[in-house]
């Protein structure tokens, strides 16, 4: 069986609350990861076979197909599809598995993982924000 390699990673800085991503939609967050992927790695954006994203909260901005979303929003090519698992805490681990998995199936294949979490659409359950507290 051929093994997966992972070739880059590229990841957005930690943000804290009400700081300066808390207005960045999630889609425009992993697109800059996406494009940046893409260039350092120099791979060829219409060999990706397919996006996986991992998303625990598929809620407001984060809802329907993230991974897609993010994808086109990067500008990239219109036919690689894009698919977003929802495991809760493992849904990033799950998407590292299927991309692993696709990648032993096809060698020579280029498949792209993230997973997507941006606390500011989504609320949280820590008590330190009180029922009345703004995501952001």
């Amino acid at each position: 069986m051929p093994e997966a390699y992972i070739v880059e990673a590229v990841r957005t800085p930690v943000g804290r609350r009400k700081g300066g991503f808390a207005s960045v939609h999630p889609a425009d967050l992993g697109a800059h990861v996406l494009r940046t992927l893409m260039e350092r790695s120099g791979a060829d954006p219409a060999a990706v076979e397919d996006v996986v994203f991992g998303c625990l909260d598929t809620v407001g901005p984060q809802a329907g197909d993230i991974a897609r979303t993010c994808w086109l929003a990067a500008g990239l090519p219109e036919e690689v599809p894009g698919v977003t698992v929802d495991r809760q805490c493992g849904s990033s681990q799950q998407a590292l598995h299927f991309a692993a998995q696709g990648c032993s199936r096809a060698p020579r294949t280029w498949w792209s993982r993230a997973g997507c979490r941006t606390c500011r659409w989504c609320p949280s359950a820590s008590p330190a924000a009180g029922p009345a507290s703004p995501w952001g």
